[in-house]
C-alpha cells in the first residue's frame, strides 16, 4: 500500500494516506470486518508520521469507511448495498464514475461553495461564462493536467453535452457536416442532428480516423467539423497517439476544417503529447467536464473555443441559459481548491484498472486498447447479434446501450459498449458481467 501516486498533486499527507487505505479496500486487500494494521505499522509502511495516520483514520471514520474501537483497533465497515442493487438490475449503459466522493468531502466542498456563493453580487446573476475566479481555478486545474489555458480562454457550461452543442452551433454557418467514426457518442450525434448538420462516417483503424480517408472525405464535403475523442473513444475505447493526432490536425488545417476535441476521458490518457488544441488552437473547440472524472452530480463542463469564435459561444450561452448555475460553479471550484478532485483521480484510475481486469477475465477477452484502465470496454459482435443480445440482457436483469444509438452512416454498429465503472461497486459489476458471459455462451450453443 503506497501513497506515492498522490505526492506530485499537492494532496495533504493525511489525505494521501486515506486514499491509499481506500484503494487497498477497493482492491480487496481489506474486506468488511477486517482489522487494519496499527497506526504505527501503517506509518512505517507509508513512510509518514503517526500523526498523519491518525488524521487519515479520523477522516475515514467520518466518511463511514472504517470504525475504531477502543482497545481493539480499527476495522473496515460493512458498506450498505447501493440503491437499486437489491432489485438485482445491473446497468452498464451509462458512462459515469462510481460514487467516490464521500459525504464528508461533499460537506467540506459545499461549505466553501456556500460561503462564496452568498458573496456573489446581484444575487448570483454574474458573468454567464463563470466568474473570473471560478474560471481561473478550473483553467489552472485543466492546464496542469491536459492543455495550458487561461481563465479568459474558457466558458463554464452545463456539462460537456452543452459544450458540444455550443461548438457545433458556433460552426453551423461555416461547415457543411460533422465527421466522426462510424460508431460515435450518441450525445454528439444528437447535438449535430438538432442543428441540422449531417453526420458522416470516416474510415478508421484501432487508433482513430485514417488521415488519408479523412482528407478524401473533407475534399468531397468541403469545410466540416471533425468530432474526435482522442482518449478512450466512445464507444470503441481506443486512444489516439501523438503521431496520429499530428497527422489528423494537419489534414483538418489543410482542408479548412475544424476539430471538436472531446477530452472528457483525458484523465485516463497514457500516450503523452500535444492535444489537438495545442496543435491547431485556431481550429479546435476543446470540451471537457467533471462528469466522468469526478461526479456527474456536478455537471460542470468547459468549452475552450478558438479565439475567433469566443464571442459567438458567449452569445449563445447567454441566450440559452445565462450560464452555469453559480452554486454549481462554486462547488466545482471548491472540489479543486480543497484537494478533493486531486484525491479522487488516482482512486478512480485504480478502480477502472481493477474493473478492466475483471471484465477481461470473466468475458475471456484478449489485449485491451487501454490496458492501464478505461471507463468502458468495446465488445465486438456481429451487428444483428449485438442488437439481439442487448434486448436479451435487459430481460436477464442487465441493461446495455443499444448499438443503433451510436451508429453513424449506413453500416450498422458491430459491438456493445460496456460501461464498467458505472456500477457502484465491483460486486455488482461482477454480477452483470456473469449475466453477459452466460448469454454469450447460450448464443454460441444456439449457433452450434
Amino acid at each position: 500500500m503506497s501513497s506515492q501516486s498522490d505526492e506530485l498533486s499537492g494532496v495533504a499527507v493525511h489525505e494521501r494516506v486515506a486514499n491509499a487505505v481506500v484503494r487497498a479496500i477497493a482492491e480487496g486487500r481489506y474486506r468488511a470486518g477486517d482489522k487494519l494494521p496499527t497506526h504505527r505499522a501503517l506509518a512505517r509502511e507509508m513512510s509518514v508520521s503517526i500523526g498523519s495516520v491518525t488524521r487519515a483514520i479520523d477522516t475515514l471514520s467520518a466518511r463511514g469507511v472504517v470504525s475504531s474501537e477502543v482497545g481493539r483497533g480499527t476495522f473496515v465497515r460493512q458498506q450498505a448495498a447501493p440503491p437499486g442493487e437489491a432489485q438485482g438490475f445491473v446497468d452498464l449503459s451509462i458512462n459515469a464514475p462510481p460514487p467516490l466522493v464521500s459525504a464528508g468531502q461533499w460537506a467540506e466542498a459545499s461549505a466553501l461553495a456556500n460561503e462564496r456563493a452568498l458573496l456573489l453580487p446581484n444575487g448570483g446573476y454574474v458573468d454567464f461564462t463563470g466568474t473570473p475566479a471560478q474560471r481561473a481555478v478550473v483553467a489552472n486545474w485543466i492546464g496542469q493536467r491536459r492543455s495550458p489555458m487561461a481563465a479568459d480562454d474558457i466558458v463554464l457550461v452545463n456539462g460537456a453535452q452543452q459544450g458540444l452543442h455550443l461548438a457545433f452551433a458556433a460552426l453551423k454557418d461555416v461547415v457543411r457536416a460533422v465527421i466522426t467514426e462510424g460508431a460515435s457518442f450518441p450525445g454528439a450525434i444528437a447535438a449535430a442532428g438538432i442543428l441540422g448538420l449531417p453526420v458522416l462516417p470516416v474510415a478508421r483503424d484501432d487508433e482513430g480516423p485514417l488521415p488519408d480517408a479523412l482528407a478524401r472525405l473533407l475534399a468531397e464535403t468541403g469545410p466540416a467539423a471533425v468530432y474526435l475523442t482522442p482518449v478512450c473513444q466512445n464507444p470503441m475505447g481506443y486512444e489516439t497517439g501523438p503521431a496520429r493526432r499530428a497527422e489528423l490536425a494537419r489534414v483538418v488545417a489543410d482542408k479548412g476544417g475544424y476539430i471538436v476535441e472531446d477530452d472528457i476521458y483525458g484523465i485516463y490518457s497514457t500516450k503523452p503529447g500535444p492535444l489537438y488544441r495545442d496543435l491547431v488552437a485556431e481550429r479546435t473547440f476543446f470540451v471537457t467536464s467533471f462528469s466522468k472524472s469526478l461526479t456527474p452530480l456536478i455537471r460542470l463542463g468547459v468549452i475552450a473555443p478558438p479565439a475567433a469564435f469566443m464571442a459567438s459561444v458567449r452569445r449563445r450561452m447567454r441566450a440559452e441559459s445565462w450560464g452555469l448555475p453559480p452554486l454549481t460553479a462554486e462547488l466545482g471550484a471548491a472540489m479543486i481548491e480543497t484537494g478533493i478532485a486531486d484525491a479522487v483521480l488516482p482512486v478512480l484510475r485504480t478502480e477502472a484498472l481493477a474493473r478492466l481486469e475483471m471484465t477481461r477475465t470473466i468475458l475471456g477477452l484478449g489485449a485491451m486498447p487501454m490496458p492501464a484502465g478505461a471507463p468502458h470496454v468495446w465488445l465486438p459482435l456481429d451487428p444483428l447479434r449485438a442488437e439481439q443480445l442487448a434486448r436479451r440482457a435487459s430481460e436477464a436483469g442487465l441493461r446495455l446501450g443499444a448499438p443503433s444509438t451510436m451508429q453513424v452512416g449506413p453500416e450498422p454498429v458491430g459491438g456493445l459498449r460496456l460501461c464498467i465503472v458505472a456500477p457502484p461497486n465491483r460486486r455488482q459489476l461482477e454480477r452483470g458481467l456473469r449475466i453477459l458471459a452466460r448469454l454469450l455462451v447460450e448464443d454460441e450453443e444456439v449457433l452450434v
